[in-house]
């Protein structure tokens, strides 16, 4: 087991709840980029998500300066096999397990496996499951797959516990960067009651009261990424949130 994963596992266990603060090539850069490192030394998150749906930036770049600049573990978080980097310190591998386009689910993994086997990175296959957030997102448009309604819990119980029998380590509810709401509390609850391994949820989660909502109805690790693009200062105000949450 390696160091990323096993972190995951023994904060899960003794329900200390973590924070990831997802950061897209893209849009993480020029001044926004010196104002997101400059938060990010002084508030150290659990976790630095790296990745978006559809990156054109350098993504090793940019992981390369994170691991210079913060104390935080790096975690790619990839649309697609063009964004894998050797840089990170693990990878979600992730498998789109709310849509039926095969290209999310096997084909994307097949095009990048040997290059991640031979870098030795950390590799923790992900469940992923879109969630409708009140909007289309760029996941739903770039792999053609429709969310999961968001009162549809017993489907998104059925296929986070189908992930987990088919050896996924992680299941990410995921309603999309930017969504007008996140994902559903009792839709956290139904998926967590029947999984025995750690639960990821984030989009649409624009303050501290929907960061404390996905933590009270079982989510082991939150990501939240858009809102800091436009407040990158705010990111204090979430990590000071989440530790007092374990306090």
């Amino acid at each position: 087991m390696r160091d990323v994963y096993k972190k995951i596992l023994l904060n899960r266990e003794i329900n200390h709840k973590m924070i990831a603060v997802l950061l897209d090539p893209d849009q993480c850069r020029g001044s926004l980029l010196a104002s997101t490192i400059a938060a990010l030394k002084s508030n150290v998150p659990d976790f630095i998500f790296v990745g978006g749906s559809h990156t054109l930036a350098s993504t090793d770049s940019l992981i390369e300066l994170l691991k210079d600049e913060t104390k935080a573990n790096v975690i790619l978080f990839p649309g697609n096999a063009s964004q894998f980097s050797t840089k990170a310190d693990a990878l979600l591998y992730l498998s789109l397990f709310s849509g039926r386009n095969a290209e999310f689910l096997i084909g994307q993994h097949i095009t990048s496996s040997i290059a991640i086997k031979n870098s030795d990175i950390e590799v923790i296959p992900t469940g992923y499951l879109l969630i409708d957030g009140g909007k289309p997102s760029s996941v739903e448009y770039i792999s053609n797959t429709r969310p999961i309604p968001r009162d549809k819990n017993e489907i998104a119980l059925s296929t986070s516990v189908a992930a987990e029998l088919l050896g996924m380590k992680l299941i990410y509810l995921e309603a999309g960067s930017g969504a007008n709401f996140p994902v559903p509390m009792e839709l956290i609850q139904s998926v967590k009651s029947g999984l025995s391994i750690p639960l990821i949820v984030g989009g649409g989660i624009k303050n501290t009261e929907q960061l404390r909502n996905a933590f009270e109805a079982g989510a082991d690790l939150v990501v939240v990424g858009n809102i800091f693009e436009s407040n990158p200062g705010i990111i204090a105000e979430f990590v000071e949130c989440t530790r007092e949450i374990n306090s």
